[in-house]
């Protein structure tokens, strides 16, 4: 159910782009048990003015390659998970991608059950409640 935002500068070939989507949902398959087909992922590319970044934050040194990955999920993974999607993230990205695990920038915004729908307006993950009376 994750739903992921993938933002970087322009420029960087469609291979490019598909190989970063597809790391990204594999790290989240091996490490949050992402469901085979649970992929909904949009990337978006963004000029010098559109992007900006700090360069140093925490003594991590980016640069104008930085792939920015947000990822809303369900709240139920525990820390060692979300440590070990990051990692996953970073290490794939680097081994097929060739992006520095210092240009990999992730954040996790976590809902709950019922902050989804998957279409029809409906609410899928909300268990259905008892008749009254």
């Amino acid at each position: 159910m994750p739903l992921t935002r993938i933002s970087l500068r322009q420029g960087r070939s469609a291979s490019f782009k598909r190989t970063v989507m597809d790391e990204v949902y594999t790290a989240m398959r091996e490490t949050f048990d992402v469901p085979e087909d649970d992929r909904f992922m949009v990337l978006s590319e963004h000029d010098a003015s559109g992007f900006v970044y700090g360069r140093t934050y925490l003594g991590i040194e980016r640069s104008d390659d930085l792939v920015i990955v947000q990822i809303t999920a369900s709240r139920t993974r525990s820390t060692s998970q979300k440590q070990a999607l990051y990692r996953a993230i970073a290490d794939r990205l680097q081994r097929f991608a060739g992006v520095r695990p210092e240009d990999v920038f992730v954040s996790l915004v976590e809902a709950t059950r019922e902050d989804w729908s998957f279409g029809n307006g409906e609410a899928q993950y909300v268990e259905a409640k008892p008749p009254v009376g």
